[in-house]
């Protein structure tokens, strides 16, 4: 193995003699101090940490007063640096402390510091690429290593590094430390090839973590996921790539490893962090210790996992209609499910529940996906010894606070939560596993779910969030930073990590980072065969990298595995700050899908950070904006403001394209891309592929609540039934992806929870069989929803808005009907943003339009496998019926669609009512309805 030279000594290596030898220590050089204060070896040391309660172990704390503890300057490359703000006349040096003792006081000289290397102001511009990747910098002083001291950079980069600016008396003016994933990627470009993680043969077994700045790394292996280390063995570096491995003679599945890493975090000091692997493929319970194990070993396959294919259903990704669902709300509730597999993978294995009932259904009627809420191992649930609060609502008020006291006593202890804080990336949820403590069960068990949504004909989508970790630094739960601290997550001018998107933001241009994210939804793809993706605030990672992730997915799963994301731009990286982003407006022509917010915001009105009286006078336009105000709303703005929501709501029928021609209420032909939303083009997107349409998701109320607040309170549970459907049908009808959240369909409630991710199973039930839709089951909780409880309470103790279970199956059926309209003719899902402009085309458009009324013609002469010659969609959001003359279609034989034709269709309303004259060429559509008219 070589020699191992450190600023501490040099150090043999014997060899490797048994993978279970009696604790056997190679190649790793501890601290002397360490085993004089201690008085053991440095093997015990090392013993000791793999099995002792603290995660970590301060070698030598950090000098505690020093002018250097913020990160101002950033590395470019291995040779350049930059120091915003700085004036570059003066002397500059890097001193650098292997223990992390530098004292940098200024009017005073260095101290602490094993050495340093002198850095000279450099003359010319930054190069390109160079400049372009760091255009966010402020101007300052650029510097440059000298060409004899960069052989010695990565030793250096194991170091305490200090830039001071000195006088000429070499007392300090102004010090600093450096941001270094620049030079880390310039320095370390061949670990972009290296295999991390596990890799296990039928010899041997072998560990690989990147760790360029370790000082030195370690392996312990553990018999189980609760035994004490069995051996703790070095770590052999590689120069040139960074990364520290270990080859171990034969197969070790099934055993359990941690880390023991070596290095120097800025204001700490040399730590030694005990920690698991990035690459985790599995772990044991609460994710103490990672897992051994070859994912393509028969022992990890369920009965018939070789012969699973998904479902042939997508053609293109227009095809997709996708059902956005919780794991734990799949099952939690459904009594036909074993108690000990409710809320867990398994579920879905039990073809005979309620849940599995419905989703055969919905895949039936048209439904294509599943999406998955978070899957991967998050931080928030104790996967051993959660609680669910009991809570017992006989005698408790629809607007009681004492629902929500009881769910909110123990909401860090129970079994919740949505998942959006990831621990690790590529390892499944342990709270899912009916056995967190086995590593093989997690993958047998999201196996086996897969197998049985693709049995009912549904693929599989999951939910994925690369843009943040749940921790950073030297917290329990932060892995990325224990082992190269200040690399993986964004940082902002002053060193600190940025946090715009709720926690640590991770820096996906950074090489490693961005590797990391590839390597892991590839595994999830290849090994779990997931068959599309939801990146959340995909926004924040660099288009380069998702289309390069487009590549490998290609590649090696031989198939197209969609990707959809949210394209929101905020944040450090807004308007494209960093990098191009994967945003709404930066992804046209990468076949990448965004969700549009254009005609959600027009169907529910208002926005998503609305509060107070505001949720109430901002009606949409499915909701009575302008025909039924509620009392609150602002009659004087109100005609205008429905016409141009009825625009917006176009836009998205259109598939919110650039370049399709809308009449606007203005009586101009305008192309979407010049229509205004909020500042930005209503129409964005290049193709009708990378759009995702929908009116409700996990975040913020759900269509039901948002309507709850909307409409005018005496408004009748029918009529709220119908308002949801119109909705639904907006988003059936429009060109792009459909999208949906469950229960949507069986006007789903959070009891007007606005932000329910950490709401209990309480808050985020759903009862498949329809006797309940949970509105009214107490006052949400008081975090985010307690300033609003002025108004939300009167709503909640309000019995004539809760719907009976009539009205829920009537919504539920109506809503298969939507799903079989839309499966019926490729109309509804055309692939190119040409087809649209020649094929759909809107009527009762113009300042002269009844504006409650969309009406759409698509035209099917030609189109292979079309099913109609001529179809067209008329969607009535009035609370009275209307009749819209078309003569442009005079004299055509138009009938109802044979799925709200036929003798059992769910609104029969439609069925009785709906009709168009051929010599008069008027289609009579029924109040708050929509009629589908097809010509065969």
């Amino acid at each position: 193995m070589g020699f191992l030279r450190t600023s501490i000594g040099l150090f043999a290596c014997p060899a490797y003699v048994g993978l279970f030898a009696l604790w056997l220590f190679t190649c790793v050089p501890v601290n002397a101090n360490e085993q004089t204060e201690k008085g053991n070896s440095p093997a015990q040391a090392l013993r000791e940490a793999c099995d002792q309660a603290s995660f970590q172990h301060v070698l030598h704390p950090a000098i505690p007063i020093a002018s250097a503890g913020k990160a101002r300057a950033v590395w470019l490359n291995r040779r350049l640096m930059i120091w915003p703000g700085v004036d570059k006349a003066g002397v500059f040096r890097l001193y650098h402390s292997a223990r992390g003792q530098i004292l940098a006081k200024t009017h005073a000289s260095v101290a602490g510091a094993d050495g340093s290397v002198p850095v000279d102001a450099y003359p010319g511009e930054i190069p390109n690429p160079l400049a372009t990747r760091f255009k966010y910098l402020k101007d300052g002083a650029t510097l440059a290593l000298r060409d004899e001291d960069l052989v010695r950079l990565p030793e250096l980069h194991k170091r305490q590094l200090v830039l001071v600016k000195e006088d000429v008396g070499g007392n300090v003016i102004d010090a600093t430390s450096v941001q270094w994933a620049g030079a880390l990627d310039d320095l370390y470009l061949a670990a972009n090839k290296e295999h991390l993680g596990v890799a296990v043969g039928t010899r041997s077994t072998r560990l690989s973590v990147w760790a360029p700045t370790a000082q030195q790394v370690a392996a312990c292996i553990y018999e189980t996921g609760a035994s004490k280390a069995r051996l703790v063995a070095a770590m052999q570096w590689g120069a040139q790539s960074g990364v520290w491995s270990l080859s171990m003679p034969g197969d070790l599945s099934g055993k359990y490893f941690t880390y023991l890493v070596d290095v120097h975090v800025p204001g700490v000091g040399l730590v030694r962090n005990r920690v698991t692997d990035p690459y985790s493929i599995s772990l044991t319970t609460d994710s103490k210790r990672s897992y051994i194990a070859n994912l393509s070993s028969p022992r990890l396959k369920p009965s018939g996992w070789d012969r699973d294919r998904a479902p042939g259903r997508v053609k293109a990704s227009t095809d997709m209609v996708i059902y956005e669902l919780h794991v734990r709300d799949y099952s939690i509730g459904d009594v036909n499910v074993p108690v000990a597999h409710r809320g867990k993978f398994t579920a879905f294995n039990y073809a005979g529940s309620a849940g599995m009932k419905h989703l055969k259904a919905l895949s039936r009627a048209g439904m294509t996906d599943v999406h998955l809420l978070p899957v991967f191992d998050f931080a928030t649930v104790p996967e051993s010894g959660c609680v669910t609060p009991v809570v017992d609502a006989a005698g408790m008020a629809p607007d009681s606070e004492a629902q929500q006291a009881l769910v909110m006593a123990v909401k860090d202890r129970d079994c919740f939560n949505w998942g959006y804080d990831p621990f690790h990336y590529t390892a499944p949820e342990g709270s899912f596993a009916t056995n967190p403590a086995d590593g093989a069960r997690r993958v047998i068990e999201v196996r086996q779910m897969v197998t049985a949504l693709h049995r009912i004909g549904l693929r599989v989508g999951k939910d994925v969030v690369y843009n943040h970790t749940s921790a950073s630094g030297q917290s329990e739960k932060s892995v990325l930073d224990r082992i190269v601290p200040g690399y993986y997550h964004r940082l902002n001018a002053e060193g600190a990590v940025e946090n715009s998107t709720c926690c640590a933001n991770t820096a996906t241009e950074n090489m490693m980072m961005a590797k990391l994210m590839v390597d892991s939804v590839v595994t999830w793809a290849r090994e779990y065969k997931i068959d599309s993706f939801r990146f959340d605030l995909m926004g924040h990672q660099p288009r380069t990298v998702m289309e390069e992730l487009r590549g490998r997915l290609k590649t090696e799963t031989g198939r197209e595995v969609q990707l959809i994301g949210e394209g929101w731009n905020f944040g450090e990286v807004a308007d494209g700050a960093r990098f191009v982003q994967a945003s709404q407006l930066a992804l046209n022509g990468s076949g990448i899908a965004t969700f549009s917010d254009r005609a959600r915001d027009a169907v529910r009105g208002g926005g998503a950070a609305d509060n107070g009286e505001s949720m109430i006078k901002r009606q949409g336009y499915i909701n009575g904006l302008g025909y039924d105000l509620n009392a609150l709303a602002n009659a004087e703005s109100a005609a205008a403001d429905l016409l141009r929501a009825a625009d917006m709501v176009r836009v998205g029928l259109a598939g919110s394209i650039r370049n399709y021609p809308l009449k606007t209420y203005l009586d101009e032909i305008t192309p979407l891309q010049r229509i205004d939303y909020a500042g930005q083009p209503a129409g964005y997107a290049s193709a009708p592929s990378e759009v995702v349409n929908y009116v409700e998701n996990h975040d913020n109320q759900t269509l039901f609540d948002i309507n709850v607040y909307k409409l005018p309170v005496a408004t009748s549970r029918e009529d709220r039934a119908r308002v949801q459907i119109l909705g639904l049908a907006i988003n059936a009808f429009s060109q792009g992806v459909a999208y949906f959240h469950a229960g949507g369909e069986m006007l789903r409630s959070k009891s007007l929870d606005r932000n329910s991710f950490d709401s209990g199973d309480w808050f985020n039930r759903i009862d498949w069989n329809g006797a309940d839709n949970y509105f009214g089951t107490g006052a949400p909780p008081k975090a985010d929803n307690g300033g609003d409880y002025g108004l939300i309470k009167p709503l909640l103790t309000n019995p004539a808005i809760k719907p009976a279970p009539a009205q829920i199956e009537w919504t539920r059926n109506a809503f298969l009907d939507l799903l079989r309209i839309r499966a019926s003719t490729p109309l509804f899902r055309l692939t190119t943003s040409a087809e649209i402009v020649s094929r759909l085309k809107f009527y009762n458009t113009g300042s002269g339009q009844i504006p409650t009324v969309l009406a759409g013609h698509l035209d099917g002469r030609g189109y292979a496998g079309a099913g109609f010659r001529e179809l067209v969609y008329l969607i009535n959001v009035d609370k009275v019926p209307h009749n819209l003359r078309v003569d442009a279609l005079a004299g055509k034989p138009f009938k109802l669609h044979p799925v709200q034709a036929r003798k059992n269709a769910a609104d029969q309303r439609v069925a009785r009512d709906a009709r168009f004259d051929p010599a008069s060429s008027i289609f009579h559509v029924p109040a708050r309805s929509a009629a589908v008219f097809v010509v065969n």
